[in-house]
Order: structure tokens, then C-alpha cells, then sequence
């Protein structure tokens, strides 16, 4: 008896070993879901095999499941991504907004370009006081047809982009807006970066904080759910 309890113990923890090594996710006591969103976030296209990736084509799936779960009571995201694809990140930001459990971000190292709608798509969000957030506007790789759709279509993505986040925090569209085209901060770009604390004060994020923070606010969060049901 005691050997097929050590042998399900040691293939758990296995199984946590090989999500947190193929997918950057586990499973946490208390029934809390970890999330790491790290690196470029991957789209419809394979990055290098040099390039460190969150692929969403693993994270929508997962994010299903967690809904769907009975025994997942919150989500937790960790991330510190240089931002990527444009449509997976939203897909991935909708994905979690619309989860109906408790759900809390923490920005670790960056949080750049697309990763800044997943990070304010959770219920509440902390940032440390080093990590930084880089706001500026939709860029192109390949091959670009100079016509008028061509820009309007750039257009309706910021548009896109800039209606989720003033929908999931407290800045204004207009304040985002100013911070995307801002001409005299990024050397040769278009944008504005935010560190820790300037973060908070933009409205973007709620809290400063680290891991102890997040975990603390998501189980209060997860503690309330329960007494309201």
C-alpha cells in the first residue's frame, strides 16, 4: 500500500515537472493554476527554436480546461514576455477575461507590446518595482503594400489593442493613446516605457507587488468567491 502511494506521489510530481518544463504551467497548492507567459509570444508561425516562446496553441487549451475544472479555483499569470503576435496575444487576453474564477496577474522583468493586454485582462494585477511595460503602436514584419487599407487596417488593430486595455484597467483611451505615440522616450520608435510604479500611477496595473502579493490577493479573492456563492 505504502509503495503505490509513493508511486502516485512520484508520478505527480513528474507530471508537474514535465508541464512546468514543456508549458511554463503547474499546478499550485490550494488548487491554483500557474500561468507563465515568457519570451515572444508564438502566433501562426514557428519561431526559432533559439527563441524562448509561449505558444497559443498550448495556452488556449489549458485556459478551457481551467474553466472547466472543478477542482481549479484560481489562475495566477506570471509574466515577463517581450510581447509577439498581435491576434494570439489578444486571443490569449480575451481567453482570460472571460474565465469565471479569480484570476491575478504579476509583471516579473517586462511586460511589452501585446503582453500589456494580458496583463490587465486578469481581475488584478501587480507589477515589481524593476519590471517595466513598453506601450507603442501595432509594427509589421514583411512585406507591406503602401495603400490606404493597408493603414487603415493598422489602424483598426490599435484600435483593437487600445479597447481592451482601457476595458480591463483604470487608464483612460486617450491617455493610452498618448503614451503609444509619444515621440521622445524611445530612440527610434514610437512609445512610452513604464517602470513599476509609474505603472500603477497610469492605472494600467493595480498594485506593486511580487509573488507573496499575488498569491496573497488571489486566495482572499478565491475566499470571497466562495463566501458570496
Amino acid at each position: 500500500m505504502a509503495e503505490k502511494e509513493n508511486s502516485k506521489s512520484e508520478n505527480t510530481e513528474t507530471k508537474k515537472n514535465e508541464q512546468i518544463r514543456e508549458y511554463g504551467q503547474t499546478k499550485l497548492e490550494h488548487n491554483i493554476h500557474l500561468l507563465s507567459v515568457i519570451g515572444e509570444i508564438e502566433g501562426h508561425e514557428c519561431l526559432s527554436s533559439n527563441t524562448k516562446t509561449t505558444k497559443y496553441e498550448h495556452v488556449l487549451p489549458q485556459l478551457a480546461a481551467i474553466e472547466d475544472s472543478s477542482d481549479i479555483q484560481g489562475l495566477l499569470v506570471l509574466l515577463n514576455t517581450v510581447g509577439g503576435d498581435v491576434e494570439a496575444g489578444l486571443a490569449i487576453a480575451e481567453m482570460i477575461a472571460s474565465i469565471d474564477k479569480p484570476t491575478v496577474s504579476l509583471v516579473l522583468g517586462g511586460s511589452h507590446s501585446i503582453g500589456v493586454p494580458i496583463a490587465v485582462s486578469t481581475d488584478y494585477s501587480f507589477i515589481v518595482p524593476t519590471g517595466t511595460m513598453v506601450i507603442h503602436p501595432v509594427r509589421m514584419n514583411g512585406t507591406i503594400i503602401g495603400a490606404p487599407q493597408t493603414y487603415d487596417y493598422f489602424k483598426q488593430m490599435q484600435n483593437r489593442i487600445l479597447g481592451f486595455i482601457s476595458g480591463h484597467c483604470e487608464a483612460k483611451r486617450e491617455r493610452l493613446e498618448e503614451l503609444m505615440l509619444d515621440t521622445g522616450m524611445l530612440t527610434k520608435d514610437l512609445g512610452t516605457i513604464l517602470v513599476g510604479e509609474q505603472a500603477v500611477k497610469e492605472g494600467i496595473i493595480n498594485q506593486i507587488g511580487g509573488i507573496h502579493e499575488a498569491i496573497t490577493k488571489l486566495h482572499e479573492m478565491i475566499q470571497q468567491s466562495h463566501q458570496e456563492a
